[in-house]
């Protein structure tokens, strides 16, 4: 097993690295996505949330969370794959694959010491907001990268001609038609 899929945990599991890291003195960050293409936008909030404590767990949507949420035709990788190269992150301790469409569950079962969002949140629409500052945790925003989203990336890529020498979807149909 590679370093990065012993960082895959299920809710329970972590449950109990969080309580572990906990009574040796360990702050634990949560934050959550879907990140469904992995960009720098990312990275650089991730290495920014590992800096509230000393460890970081990742919540990542499923597939069904990110297609009931995006729409279809997302994700375009599956949740197995997002949270494995998640993982392999440096900055980032464990990751957890979530059901629901808010981490709101997930954010209870393991009582984070900070919870961590993207500045493109504000305070009053945080899930699990209330929940940690309750509990006498943080809730910090996370310096956006201008421009960085992935559905705009998304939007170019699929906005983008086909590769010179490869055929589109419809040439292909058009040539199989026409028997070549």
């Amino acid at each position: 097993m590679t370093r990065a899929r012993q960082k895959l945990l299920t809710r329970g599991e972590a449950t109990r690295a969080v309580r572990a890291a906990h009574s040796r003195g360990e702050r634990v960050v949560f934050t959550n996505g879907c990140f469904d293409l992995l960009h720098l936008g990312h990275v650089r909030s991730l290495e920014q949330a590992r800096s509230y404590g000393e460890r970081l767990l990742v919540a990542v949507n499923s597939d069904a969370s990110v297609r009931r949420l995006k729409g279809r035709g997302r994700p375009l990788i599956p949740a197995r794959q997002r949270a494995e190269v998640l993982a392999a992150l440096a900055c980032v301790d464990w990751v957890v694959v979530f059901p629901e469409d808010t981490p709101l569950a997930t954010i209870r079962a393991l009582r984070p010491d900070v919870l961590a969002k993207g500045g493109d949140w504000s305070f009053d629409t945080i899930v699990g907001r209330w929940e940690v500052e309750g509990w006498g945790g943080r809730v910090v925003r996370l310096r956006e990268v201008p421009g960085v989203r992935t559905t705009r990336i998304i939007e170019r890529a699929r906005k983008r001609p086909a590769v010179a020498g490869r055929r589109t979807s419809g040439q292909a149909r058009e040539g199989r038609e026409r028997g070549q």
